[in-house]
């Protein structure tokens, strides 16, 4: 749990970057929104949520620290090698970026990510076809809008870098409607796993309460269908709430799914009410995250279809997970009866097996985001160890729902402490 509070302090986040492609005839200019202080240190960003989790974050620091035109000066030494990782290409071949300008903010808090801005230039063969988009995984995830076709423009979100579909240099995108459905179920996936742990938090609340499929189904489904809808609004610019808002609301949202989560002993009648109410607010939480992307008109309906069911299927790998961990719990819950052995086993998976995956894996993979979803489940997993050794037929809600619930409320307190007043 210290891990889990610590996260949004003290990480020193991956934001990912945004493109804005504009082709006039036989030119081209892109203008990149990006944190450049990884990319100049050659730190491998596909799949990193957080540069401390770099053997290259010490290099990231002292360029963190550096002065506006310092930073600058470094990143056009750097250009040569970013010309690789980032290309345009006509017919397959890359056509050469000429760098015009880096504009760098002033340096401020270095725990937090500095999002400077480059734009470069290309002269692409007049006898050439379409353009293409080649991104380097090791620059991250990236957004690209195509601008100065109004709102048939191409959009697209890379998630571990890659290549676009072809984007014509006059006229509408020749993406399909299929293409860009498929493109954005990943998209809402990652912003539920491991991305999304303040809506993670709240559905293990939905969880907890009712850990039965039916009313944890429904509660899901109603949770989803709420914010599609608030998502969408949003997106077509319809409503527009300050995130300044709307993200102490989810976390003000987390707490009171855990209060109530121990206080009550059963749903509620007016629980789906309240699901619903929340379900709208955390919609304009993805539309906060997705209005910096721009799904654009183009194909619209087929990429917010494709992302709630990104969200969807994220939100369901959750409570199998959950209900995995915890379903020994629940049938001593229905037995009444204690299973030391299975306890020792859990205790094990609770303080030696998590601790060592994330030591093994650590040492594989960039799993800075993965270490709050590991402390959680080493939780669980300790909680279902102390039921399985408790009498009594609420041994689940004594010694997993309510000690569950109790640190997701305490968690959303803290977020909306830091949200409101650090």
């Amino acid at each position: 749990m210290l891990t889990i509070l610590a996260a949004p302090v003290v990480a020193h986040e991956v934001q990912p970057s945004v493109m804005n492609l504009t082709l006039q005839g036989n030119s081209a200019q892109v203008e990149v929104e990006a944190t450049l202080e990884p990319m100049i240190a050659g730190v491998d960003l596909d799949g990193l949520s957080d540069t401390n989790n770099s053997d290259r974050s010490d290099e990231t620091d002292r360029l963190r620290a550096l002065p506006p035109e310092e930073l600058a000066a470094a990143f056009r030494e750097n250009w040569s090698d970013m010309q690789q990782r980032l290309q345009l290409r006509v017919d397959g071949e890359p056509v050469p970026l000429e760098l015009q300008d880096v504009s760098v903010p002033p340096v401020g808090n270095p725990a937090l990510p500095r999002v400077s801005t480059f734009s470069a230039t290309a002269e692409l063969p007049p006898e050439g076809g379409p353009v293409t988009v080649a991104w380097d995984p090791s620059l991250g995830a990236v957004a690209i809008r195509q601008l100065g076709q109004g709102n048939e423009g191409y959009t697209a979100y890379l998630t571990s870098g890659g290549e676009t579909d072809p984007i014509p240099r006059t006229g509408a995108s020749t993406q399909g409607f299929g293409a860009a459905f498929l493109s954005y179920i990943p998209v809402g996936f990652e912003h539920i796993v491991p991305l999304g742990l303040d809506h993670i938090l709240f559905v293990l609340g939905l969880f907890f309460l009712a850990a039965q499929l039916r009313p944890l189904l429904w509660q899901v489904t109603a949770f989803t269908l709420a914010h599609t809808v608030t998502l969408a609004l949003a997106a077509l610019g319809i409503v527009q709430v300050p995130a300044a808002v709307v993200e102490p609301l989810i976390a003000a949202s987390i707490v009171y799914v855990g209060v109530e989560n121990v206080l009550a002993r059963g749903l509620s009648p007016w629980r789906p009410v309240v699901i619903v109410l929340f379900g709208l607010l955390h919609g304009l939480g993805f539309a906060s995250v997705l209005s910096e992307y721009g799904l654009g008109a183009q194909n619209f309906v087929a990429k917010l279809i494709g992302f709630n069911i990104g969200v969807e299927i994220g939100q369901l790998a959750v409570i199998a997970a959950a209900f995995l961990i915890v379903a020994a719990a629940l049938r001593h819950d229905r037995a009444s009866e204690r299973n030391r052995p299975l306890a020792y086993g859990y205790m094990v998976l609770s303080f030696v097996a998590a601790p060592a995956l994330l030591a093994v894996l650590s040492t594989m993979l960039p799993i800075g985001a993965l270490m709050p979803l590991i402390a959680t489940a080493a939780v669980l997993f300790g909680f279902t160890a102390a039921a399985l050794v408790s009498d009594g037929a609420d041994s689940y809600r004594q010694n997993v729902a309510n000690p569950a619930s109790i640190l997701i409320a305490l968690t959303g307190a803290y977020w909306f402490v830091e949200r409101v007043f650090l």
